[in-house]
């Protein structure tokens, strides 16, 4: 028999979202068959079954599941047969209703034993750093040890914790019952939250800017026919704005826009590597796309990619690693076919997030003349702690030097 526990899907998860069983309790499964979806703050993880055999549910659909949990087993039918919820506890103490025994009533308490608190020093001293009690942690880790990711989501609760935030009355619900509804937070929305909660911690800052897209509008437009019909991509702007971003990164002076920072040892974690997030919105809710390695690749590579990675994250068949590990991220707000300018919330831990806004013909000024050119309005939000406005400036005039020379950017 082989139990089927909820393990460590990828960094940093360690509670995940029981959605849906593929199989009935008592179903014969084979090897590699998926069994259940495990949703995590990432995405959708097929969990398949380990064995040839028969399947036993322990762990209900729509419950929220930790690091170590039993979800179900395979096995023979006399291996199951026995596998199911807790025996019952005792309705009440052996001698209930009755007299106590007066040896029983006399025996002093067994002194309690102290919790043993398992923890790494590195996690000890973490723990020190940032003024939390290991005593009053539940460790997440195997066996209840306590993870670095304990330490500090403990921390950031105590910082949100602290916070004036207005409490909500329900004092005038009760003006209104019959026209209100309260819709419980899905496990994806309820994950945004957290995200947004820890975004907020840091301080940012925008810098706003307009590109003229007229030539990157025409090159897309004489392009698009021609990749579709031989490679069945539709090529859209936002390969071309990948490569403008990276081309940007590694300007000298722009290496810190591709980076994190840790603030426990004030340092900033330089990336010399460029996966690029695309923030993908999907009826759970806003998710993040990774294209790995993005300067190592073409145009059309990019265009592939993008469409390969969109489709997985819609049909939920992502893999957790294509979901993780990017250095920058650029939300397209334009593809939504609205929005002027707005301000995009950093992509924890990262230190920018460019928000790309719809191409409008706009009124412009050539060579003192007033003509109709594309202009694409652009959102720089920042971590205030490791780049300035000044810096911030000099990344947007790059940006807008490339992607006014897309011819430029083919060649990249």
């Amino acid at each position: 028999m082989k139990e089927i526990k909820f393990v460590d899907v990828g960094e940093g998860i360690t509670e995940g979202h029981l959605q849906k069983w593929l199989v009935k309790d008592g179903d014969t499964v084979k090897e590699d068959q998926t069994l259940f979806q495990i949703e995590t703050d990432k995405a959708v993880v097929n969990i398949p079954a380990p064995i040839n055999g028969i399947a036993k549910i322990v762990a209900k659909e729509g419950t929220t599941v930790h690091l170590g949990d039993l979800i179900g087993v395979v096995g023979t039918a006399d291996e199951v047969k026995n596998v199911g919820g807790a025996a019952p506890a005792p309705a009440g103490p052996p001698f209930a209703n009755k007299e106590k025994p007066a040896q029983m009533a006399a025996a002093p308490a067994a002194p309690e034993k102290p919790k043993e608190i398992l923890a790494t020093p590195a996690v000890r001293k973490l723990a020190r750093d940032l003024n939390v009690d290991l005593k009053n942690i539940v460790g997440t880790g195997p066996e209840g040890r306590i993870l670095e990711n304990d330490i500090r989501g403990t921390a950031h609760e105590a910082v949100l914790t602290t916070r004036p935030i207005p409490k909500y009355s329900e004092a005038l619900e009760e003006q209104h019952t019959d026209k209100i509804e309260r819709i419980p937070m899905s496990y994806t929305r309820k994950t945004i939250a957290k995200n947004m909660e820890a975004s907020w911690t840091i301080p940012r800052a925008v810098h706003m800017d307009l590109i003229d897209a007229t030539e990157l509008w025409a090159i897309v437009q004489k392009e698009k026919p021609k990749v579709e019909k031989e490679f069945g991509v539709k090529l859209t702007f936002l390969p071309y704005i990948i490569k403008a971003v990276i081309a940007a990164l590694k300007e000298s002076g722009n290496e810190r826009f591709n980076s994190s920072y840790d603030h426990e040892k004030f340092e900033i974690i330089l990336k010399r590597y460029y996966n690029i997030g695309l923030a993908a919105e999907t009826p759970d809710g806003l998710k993040v796309i990774v294209v790995k390695d993005a300067d190592k690749k073409s145009i059309l590579e990019l265009a592939k990619e993008i469409k390969e990675l969109s489709e997985r994250l819609r049909n939920n068949t992502i893999k957790i690693e294509e979901m993780r590990d990017s250095t920058f991220t650029i939300t397209n707000i334009g593809s939504l076919g609205g929005g002027y300018l707005s301000v995009p919330m950093i992509n924890y831990p990262e230190v920018g997030i460019l928000g790309i806004h719809l191409i409008r013909d706009t009124p412009v000024v050539k060579g003192g003349q007033i003509v109709i050119g594309k202009q694409l309005p652009f959102s720089l939000t920042f971590d205030h702690r490791v780049v300035d406005g000044a810096e911030a400036v000099h990344f947007g005039n790059a940006l807008i030097k490339y992607l006014e020379d897309p011819d430029f950017l083919e060649m990249m």
